[in-house]
């Protein structure tokens, strides 16, 4: 089985003892994908997948079988949360005072379900100050590339004509994460709190699947985030064999 790839972020890198990762492309079946991401992270902890649905139900492992949820949560050591797309944008939360993480799969729908706002709000209620939190979006399709229909517009409504640039005819260009990133700090992420992997997906085939550009031939990336059952050292390069702890 070959080795995932992840791309890592400066920010969350800097947390002692956080595992992420944003997975590259890799080649194979989802299941086998899956346990190259296992594999990946077995020193730091269990992998829980979700069966994501476009919405903004949130879970907490462990489980035995996916529920349907588009974010999870937890305070658990060793216990780390997965989101797979091809896409769709991939947030990772860290609440390195309390060691708390959360990760959410933000499409358009989930966006306009406001999936990221619900997992920031989870980690308040558990006890997280907002202005602690930190968080990493990964790479999606990009404004360049996310070219839709009214239907998406209307999802959206008037508070979120400013995400939306034009494109051919009567369609339009969406900006998802900076419309991720607008509920973030409408929840009182501090802007300074945020990362962006400014990388599109349907833009670099070399690195990402898309399901805009590859249809039903998109595999999926997986992406991850939990703090490690085991204190390892932090890794320095932006790319990486396996997610920095």
């Amino acid at each position: 089985m070959a080795e995932m790839k992840f791309v890592t972020t400066p920010l969350l890198t800097g947390v002692p003892g956080l595992a992420h990762g944003f997975g590259l492309r890799y080649d194979g079946a989802r299941a086998e994908a899956r346990s190259a991401a296992q594999d990946a992270l077995r020193e730091q902890g269990n992998v829980y997948f979700l069966r994501q649905v476009h919405g903004c139900a949130i879970a907490a492992p462990p489980w035995t079988e996916p529920p349907d949820a588009d974010a999870s949560w937890t305070a658990n050591k060793g216990t780390l949360l997965a989101i797979e797309t091809a896409d769709c944008l991939p947030v990772l939360i860290a609440d390195p005072v309390h060691g708390r993480v959360a990760a959410a799969h933000a499409g358009w729908r989930g966006t306009v379900a406001k999936v990221a706002r619900e997992a920031v709000r989870t980690l308040i209620a558990a006890g997280s100050d907002p202005r602690s939190l930190l968080v990493a979006l990964g790479p999606s399709i990009g404004p360049c590339c996310y070219e839709v229909g009214s239907d998406v517009e209307e999802g959206f409504g008037p508070e979120g004509a400013r995400f939306f640039s034009p494109g051919r005819a009567e369609r339009k260009h969406v900006d998802v994460a900076a419309a991720n990133r607008a509920q973030l700090e409408a929840e009182g992420v501090l802007p300074e709190h945020i990362e962006a992997v400014a990388l599109c997906t349907k833009c670099r085939p070399d690195l990402f699947y898309s399901y805009r550009r590859d249809q039903a031939n998109a595999g999926r990336m997986i992406s991850v985030i939990g703090f490690s059952r085991t204190s390892l050292a932090s890794a320095s390069e932006p790319a990486s064999s396996s997610p920095s702890a």
